[in-house]
């Protein structure tokens, strides 16, 4: 049977709103995981923070780094210091969530399914990213290079928890039980 102009083309129509909405899906699951996976970085950071020596037991980057983005929009003074904690914490989810998106987005693009091992892989490639480029060009925070060995031991090992929790997380909202 033939079928009219107008049918053809709303079958036409409704595929790229599919896509669009698992793509939306896809993002969110993305955005979810990697929110979910920076609780246990976060716990990670703070259990090995505890061990580093006296000297380097200043605080970690997602603090310094929102310290440094309200002294850069000259907001610095308009938040106490619970405030300034707070926002560390909401930026460094955010951040986590963000970040989980784009991976998702990835996987999506390269037509590969979440795991802990590429997900480590893109914990990672987070930090290279965020630690050797992103933030020292942005003048948020000094390159990787320029802080101590222990600190930066920490905040890898720590990329590889959210990494590893990041590709596991997805992977069970994906409902993948591989």
């Amino acid at each position: 049977m033939a079928q009219s102009g107008a049918d053809a083309e709303l079958r036409t129509n409704r595929a790229p709103h599919r896509a669009r909405t698992n793509d939306m899906n896809q993002i969110l699951s993305g955005a979810v995981a990697g929110l979910t996976a920076t609780v246990p970085m976060t716990a990670a950071m703070a259990g090995m923070h505890r061990l580093l020596p006296p000297e380097e037991s200043y605080p970690l980057p997602p603090r310094l780094i929102t310290e440094n983005v309200l002294e850069k929009v000259e907001a610095d003074d308009q938040l106490p210091e619970e405030g300034k904690r707070e926002l560390a914490v909401v930026n460094h989810f955010a951040y986590g969530a963000a970040m989980g998106a784009i991976y998702a987005s990835g996987l999506e693009a390269l037509d590969t399914k979440p795991s802990v091992a590429n997900g480590v892989f893109f914990g990672l490639g987070v930090w290279a990213g965020s630690y050797q480029a992103l933030l020292p060009l942005a003048g948020l925070f000094p390159p990787a290079h320029k802080q101590p060995a222990a600190r930066n031991a920490l905040m890898i090992a720590a990329h590889v928890v959210w990494g590893a929790a990041l590709g596991l997380t997805l992977q069970k909202l994906e409902g993948d039980e591989t």
